[in-house]
């Protein structure tokens, strides 16, 4: 072997650089993964992807308390992950878009191959 030369046992492939984002979409981004970052949050959308629901829908589906639902879904309305529109008494809620079940099903995936 030659002085200053590495041997790899492995070959892998190398990903071409990123290309460079804007500090705001780094910073939505952000926000939109700490909006996503909580349990009950995350089986919220879990529930959502499955069909739309309403706050009591989901306190006996997660059984959890109204409020703490509550709560949790203005966090994800707020950050764009979840919209509610009025049905008489109820709200029923939905998913934004499918990206968003996407990446939550992802990191449930990758968490159930850790255990």
């Amino acid at each position: 072997m030659t002085v200053g030369t590495e041997v790899h046992s492995v070959e892998r492939a190398v990903a071409p650089p990123a290309p460079p984002r804007q500090p705001g979409t780094l910073a939505a981004a952000g926000d939109l993964l700490r909006a996503l970052a909580a349990p009950v949050r995350i089986a919220i959308v879990l529930q959502l992807r499955e069909s739309e629901r309403c706050v009591h829908e989901l306190v006996d589906a997660l059984e959890v308390t109204q409020p703490l639902i509550s709560q949790h879904l203005r966090v994800l309305k707020a950050a764009g992950v979840v919209e509610g529109e009025r049905h008489g008494r109820e709200v029923v809620y939905r998913l934004v878009d499918e990206h968003l079940a996407h990446i939550v099903m992802d990191a449930v995936a990758h968490a159930e191959e850790d255990s």
